[in-house]
């Protein structure tokens, strides 16, 4: 296995900067007798155990996340008298990003009338982008294979973050750029659609490390708080923890919403199968969105997309775990609790399309975590 096959979660998070962010949250107050029970420097309850366990795992899933060492790619193409715009390529970041890129492409039919308009994949960046073409004046068809709750969309952690997007060594400035434009835009639609009818809210997220956090971060400006715990202020099997607040998107409650939303502004879908662009290119629509994730690699010759395979175990729900929490392991590790279930993740093996779950990887995530929860 090649090095960038190695990349750990954690890797691709300080490599895409995110590594610290956000402004200083003052007035943490340490906890004098730890040995009596924690409490948390921002809402100040105690920290509750998820209940951890292989016997309580209700289900193992995997996704595969469309990466691109380059970046995700918005831009349009002609061929003929048919524009494609492409938007596909955003790796771990696809939720989160999902507005703004979706708002980029969107910009690329400017000085174009609205007429009918066909978006192919119905996944999350299928759906923003229906959405916003809608808004300017669109006829929206989409065309996918599957229904948004059999995508990669659906298999998603949901925590706000550009994560694992791509390779700062690799991506030019113009991308560089282009990703901070995506992530302002992504942050600011998530924050007015906060509440039970979208599934987005805010929550805690705890940063845990074996090494001093890094500060700086390109994303730094679009979270709110950060505080960095003394090792008598947290639970956590490790020296560093750095606490801020994120905002949870649920994935299933969002991308109902917006199917729901799409169908209610007039829009349609098709359920239909693409071997090849020329496929694509026979439909009457004059504007198409090549919104295909991975699919592109064989639809429009990408031969830089590669999938990051993440497998997932879920464990029932459980409202007393209002946090979150990244790291703490020998490798790519978060623990996400949401109204469908407490999400344990994760691994990210680039170039792995292979769909069966691994029970190795499974025992694995949920030995690590108890590790992490073993102090509380």
């Amino acid at each position: 296995m090649s090095k960038r096959k190695q990349l750990s979660r954690r890797d691709l998070i300080k490599a895409a900067g995110i590594g610290a962010l956000a402004t200083t949250f003052a007035g943490c107050q340490s906890v004098a007798n730890p040995g009596v029970g924690y409490r948390r420097p921002y809402s100040r309850k105690p920290w509750v155990a998820p209940r951890v366990s292989m016997d309580n795992v209700i289900r193992e899933i995997v996704g595969h996340r469309p990466y691109r060492p380059s970046g995700f790619v918005v831009k349009g193409e002609q061929f003929d008298d048919k524009l494609v715009v492409h938007n596909y390529g955003h790796g771990g970041g696809g939720i989160s990003l999902s507005w703004g890129s979706s708002a980029l492409a969107v910009r690329e039919t400017l000085g174009i009338t609205p007429g009918k308009v066909a978006v192919i994949g119905g996944g999350v960046m299928g759906l923003t982008s229906a959405r916003l073409l809608q808004d300017a004046g669109w006829e929206v068809t989409i065309y996918t294979r599957d229904m948004a709750r059999h995508t990669t969309s659906s298999v998603a952690g949901g925590e706000w973050g550009p994560y694992s997007v791509h390779d700062p060594a690799v991506s030019t400035p113009e991308f560089k750029s282009q990703i901070q434009f995506a992530a302002r835009i992504a942050h600011h639609a998530f924050t007015t659609l906060g509440g039970p009818d979208y599934g987005v809210h805010w929550t805690e997220l705890y940063n845990l490390s074996e090494t001093p956090p890094e500060d700086g971060g390109e994303f730094e400006h679009l979270y709110p708080f950060r505080v960095d715990l003394q090792p008598d202020e947290h639970p956590f099997p490790v020296p560093y923890v750095r606490h801020e607040l994120t905002m949870m998107v649920e994935p299933a409650t969002f991308l109902r919403r917006l199917i729901e939303d799409f169908q209610q502004s007039g829009g349609k879908f098709v359920i239909r199968n693409f071997a090849n662009k020329e496929e694509i290119l026979a439909l009457p629509e004059p504007v198409m969105f090549n919104c295909t994730g991975l699919g592109a690699a064989t639809l429009f010759d990408d031969t830089e997309l590669t999938p990051a395979k993440g497998q997932l175990v879920y464990l029932p729900p459980d409202p007393d775990v209002d946090y979150l929490t990244i790291g703490g392991g020998n490798s790519n590790l978060y623990m996400f609790s949401r109204t469908d279930a407490v999400l344990l993740g994760g691994t990210f093996k680039l170039g792995d399309y292979s769909r069966n779950t691994e029970p190795e990887e499974t025992e694995r995530i949920v030995t690590e975590h108890q590790r992490i929860f073993s102090g509380f």
